[in-house]
């Protein structure tokens, strides 16, 4: 009963050559899953294209004009955040990033309806796009579109969690006083990195106080101290939250790998990230999950293997991370690449991590963070933050 909602032509989301964004990690992904085996467990459906009013339920009219008219006759619009470094034009740059709007509502729609208990798209996950401007390779905000949609179709109690490297701003502003919407980010901390906001006492509007989690993690944060800090913040709000559908962004940029981070995960750390939030998908949400993909920066060595595994994850057979990449896979990167492959599906590493429930160390940064988050939001949800 898992889908993944892709067509080639998602990969027309590319900002152009030397771009961090390139839409090759996409290809790869879905040729590593193809030759694994992962897409035989799954029903593969092709992308609709979103249209205007759809995406004028989460963005300024404004914005989808710039990004229509740029898109077929070139030039800047920096108030917009269009024509940056971060955000180049590109042609048919509308047309490319409905496309991936329409990819995860159909993922949205698919949950929703019951005709998929979860279902991805690994080209959305453009989580920094703002109602009125493009940000940080993100022009259109298709997690926001897709939970907007859920509100409008009936739900009244959704839960996105963001691992991604960087805080996912964009979704956070849109329902920061939507008491229906609980977003959880975690991410290396705003002193560091961009977008520089994602702290705890950010927890909500005067509407929705308590609906905003963030937890800002220390550069340097390897797979246990990553895994501390979720355990610790994520299964219990969502226990108490008790979501109708859980929605999950999974940009793969926390590799110590990765060339615009500071983070020091690796595939086994995402790998096990991902079977948390399947098991509590099918523990608090009935099963309803809805995945999509975000960051990664690694194109080749990372996010490709790290999909694969979130794909895998999906269908309820994850890949043996033991297993070695397909030979096949191997010699289409070198011939289209000039460059080698990973060889397995693991980067070696046995993942473990120190509960929460074993004591907080106040003297060292991770657990001050983790602490300071829980300190502020979990009393807004009836919980005790001192308590496991």
């Amino acid at each position: 009963m898992s889908s993944v909602v892709f067509d080639q032509e998602l990969c027309g989301y590319d900002f152009g050559p030397g771009h961090p964004m390139h839409p090759i990690r996409v290809d790869l992904t879905m040729r590593l899953a193809d030759a694994l085996g992962v897409l035989d467990r799954v029903t593969v459906v092709p992308a609709p294209m979103a249209d205007d009013d759809l995406i004028r339920t989460v963005h300024d009219d404004d914005l989808v004009r710039a990004v229509t008219r740029l898109g077929h006759e070139g030039g800047q619009d920096l108030a917009h955040g269009l024509g940056s470094d971060d955000n180049p034009v590109f042609r048919r740059m509308h047309e490319a990033t409905a496309h991936v709007v329409g990819a995860s509502v159909e993922a949205f729609r698919r949950v929703w309806s019951g005709e998929s208990l979860h279902s991805a798209n690994v080209t959305g996950g453009l989580h920094h796009a703002m109602p009125d401007r493009a940000s940080g390779f993100c022009v259109y905000n298709d997690v926001a579109i897709g939970i907007q949609s859920l509100l409008d179709s009936g739900a009244t109690r959704v839960a996105y969690v963001d691992v991604d490297a960087h805080h996912g701003d964009g979704v956070e502003k849109v329902f920061w006083d939507d008491p229906r919407v609980l977003t959880i980010s975690l991410h290396e901390t705003g002193e560091m990195l961009f977008p520089g906001t994602g702290y705890p006492q950010e927890t909500g509007g005067p509407e929705a106080e308590g609906s905003v989690v963030n937890v800002a993690l220390p550069p340097g944060t390897s797979d246990a101290g990553w895994l501390r800090a979720f355990h610790a913040v994520v299964p219990p709000l969502l226990r108490e939250w008790q979501p109708e559908v859980l929605v999950s962004q999974h940009g793969c940029d926390s590799h110590v790998e990765d060339p615009l981070t500071h983070l020091n995960l690796t595939v086994d750390g995402h790998r096990t990230t991902y079977e948390a939030l399947h098991d509590l998908a099918h523990e608090v949400a009935g099963g309803r999950w809805v995945v999509t993909g975000g960051g990664g920066y690694a194109l080749v060595d990372v996010v490709p293997r790290s999909w694969t595994h979130l794909l895998a994850t999906m269908t309820g057979t994850p890949v043996d991370p033991h297993l070695p990449t397909p030979q096949a896979w191997r010699d289409h990167v070198t011939r289209s690449l000039g460059r080698s492959a990973p060889m397995r599906m693991t980067d070696g590493r046995d993942v473990v991590w120190r509960d929460w429930s074993e004591g907080y160390d106040p003297a060292t940064w991770l657990d001050r963070s983790v602490h300071a988050t829980r300190t502020e939001v979990f009393p807004l949800h009836g919980l005790d933050p001192a308590a496991w």
